[in-house]
């Protein structure tokens, strides 16, 4: 995976493109993880799923609805979508290889082709995938979708140095991953790693087994882009839909607007829905505000929906607890630390330092929805295991304590490190950022840190801490994450290993050969094998390396307005699902 995901409430920024099961393991309903959280994603595919996908009882037809949104997507290209909401957004614009349905009550995630035929086949070595490709489908002016587009959309995801914050399994994994440059440099379009033998047919070549593929080619990366149209970095502005609504404007950072593709064909599709006519995304809101708003429903308002957690304090404002989309996320919420920058004996400190209750109180998280977290793995993933260690629990006082504070300050003086100096971003627009920041900034003080702040615009800040190199040590993304697809390959090889940094993945920058020797010792396993190890890995990172702090494990409880129907959770992104929305009143 990589580092984007949607900014929490908590001035934090949660990463997430999610997805669900493994092709490696046997379909079926084995559930993941234990506890609430436990039934998030369990382990399905239907490889015969058609479309068009079931209707939803009671569900009409028009309108617009708008999406009040105190978080701000930084791109919306296919190619470089990598946050949970513009993941979840693009699933209005863009189909691909596959998709997730969400079946019954419990809207259990099941993956099944979306744009292919099927899920793929893989060969003998497990080398070569061949997946078959739906005829016949169209993007939004009418034109045909070509084989060879979706050859050139994986192609332009090697082009890292322009789209530099999508998925990067592709340069892992992909043959000639790591010397391919994309179609734009001296080799062009010329990549050995995918084929189009046929109008029919589109293969893809590995360097490395890589068996969960085709959960991998449900992320917008795999919406096919004709070469004739792709104009680059501002592609985004007017890309090819080939999903049920299209791109009429786009104001980065503040307003995306679409309206219905009268080219999508809801007969080839398992999963979407074109039940109203408009969506209307308003970014970079005020949170409390814009929640405010969509509960008291009045007018317009009625229409609308927030899709990050409610806040705390509002808790007491819900009348009608039918006005909060609920369920659970295959995400934890940390609080990174540059270990390049930071020793791990400061790091130790800044762990024993930090205020986690009086942050909680700040972020307005609610311990219904944003409990404690004590590990790396949420509950959600399969093979988590619960562990705690001596001051990781998510809990606590802190530096605000007197007597810890001087004992930390003692401690950086004995290390020499008195007025060790900490930094980081934070959103001067957003004042729950601005509380959490100014919170954290105080008692590390108190502690004998030295604290540099630097307040950016919302609308920017995702640019600035997905910088892995930027100027400060703590706060880059990711700063969190939410499962690609429900297994611990999808966490420790793409955040922890060395590399993970020049991908842009790296939860606190680690580089350790030893580690990573580690990590691909226990993705050579079996998935079955891999499910009793990862958990030796999760405790092993926290215990020796403590590249950050878990904060908290994240569910969904997002407010909408009154008049929205059938919005649910989907639980592969803990997000409201939008495809499937619809006004009760148009």
């Amino acid at each position: 995976m990589q580092w984007k995901r949607i900014t929490a409430v908590a001035a934090t920024v949660m990463l997430a493109a999610v997805a669900c099961g493994s092709p490696s393991s046997n379909s079926g309903t084995n559930s993941g993880g234990q506890g609430d959280l436990g039934g998030a994603q369990e382990k399905a595919t239907d490889a015969t799923a058609k479309g068009p996908a079931a209707e939803v009882d009671g569900a009409k037809k028009g309108g617009t609805v708008t999406v009040l949104s105190d978080v701000t997507p930084d791109t919306f290209d296919p190619t470089n979508i990598y946050y949970t909401d513009g993941n979840q957004i693009s699933k209005l614009m863009f189909r691909t290889l596959t998709q997730y349905r969400l079946d019954g009550d419990s809207h259990k995630p099941v993956l099944v082709p979306d744009l292919a035929e099927d899920l793929g086949t893989k060969s003998a070595d497990g080398l070569t995938w061949t997946f078959k490709l739906k005829k016949g489908i169209k993007y939004q002016d009418g034109t045909e979708v070509k084989a060879a587009d979706y050859a050139y959309a994986i192609k332009r995801s090697f082009a890292h140095d322009l789209y530099d914050a999508g998925p990067t399994y592709q340069l892992q994994f992909f043959k000639d991953g790591d010397t391919y440059k994309g179609p734009y440099g001296a080799g062009g379009a010329n990549y050995a790693g995918v084929e189009t033998p046929d109008e029919s047919t589109l293969v893809i070549k590995l360097a490395k087994k890589f068996d969960d593929l085709p959960f991998y080619v449900a992320f917008p990366m795999f919406t096919p882009i004709p070469q004739a149209k792709d104009t680059q970095k501002n592609y985004e502005q007017r890309p090819m839909s080939t999903g049920p609504y299209k791109v009429d404007s786009y104001v980065p950072g503040t307003e995306l607007k679409l309206s219905k593709n009268p080219s999508w064909d809801p007969n080839s599709d398992p999963v979407r829905h074109q039940y109203v006519d408009a969506w209307d995304f308003k970014f970079a809101q005020d949170t409390i505000k814009a929640q405010r708003q969509v509960l008291a429903s009045s007018g317009p308002d009625a229409n609308a929906l927030n899709y990050s957690n409610l806040d705390s304090t509002l808790l007491s404002e819900v009348k009608d607890q039918s006005q909060l989309v609920k369920g659970p996320s295959p995400c934890t919420i940390t609080y990174p630390m540059d270990t390049r920058k930071i020793p791990l004996e400061v790091r130790k400190l800044i762990a024993k330092a930090y205020p986690y209750d009086s942050w909680r109180k700040v972020a307005g998280l609610n311990p219904a929805t944003d409990p404690p977290a004590s590990t790396i793995l949420p509950p959600a993933v399969p093979g988590f295991v619960k562990y705690e260690l001596p001051g990781l629990n998510g809990t606590g006082k802190g530096a605000e304590d007197d007597a810890v504070a001087a004992e930390i300050k003692s401690e950086l003086g004995k290390l020499g490190k008195a007025n060790f100096e900490l930094s980081w971003y934070f959103s001067i627009d957003d004042p729950i950022s601005t509380q959490s920041s100014q919170l954290r900034q105080q008692v590390f003080e108190k502690a004998g840190f030295k604290v540099k702040t630097i307040g950016v615009p919302k609308a920017k800040l995702r640019t600035y801490v997905g910088n892995q190199d930027a100027p400060v040590n703590i706060g880059k993304t990711p700063t969190g994450w939410c499962s690609d697809w429900p297994s611990g390959t999808s966490w420790f090889p793409v955040l922890f290993r060395s590399d993970a940094i020049a991908l842009g993945n790296s939860i606190g920058q680690l580089q350790d050969k030893a580690l990573d020797a580690k990590i691909d010792a226990v993705s050579a396993k079996t998935p079955d094998e891999q499910l009793k190890e990862w958990t030796n890995v999760d405790k092993d990172i926290l215990e020796n390396y403590l590249p950050a702090l878990p904060l908290y494990y994240s569910n969904t409880e997002a407010p909408m307005g009154k008049n929205i129907g059938h919005a649910i959770n989907d639980p592969t992104q803990g997000l409201p699902e939008f495809t499937s929305i619809y006004l009760k009143q148009p």
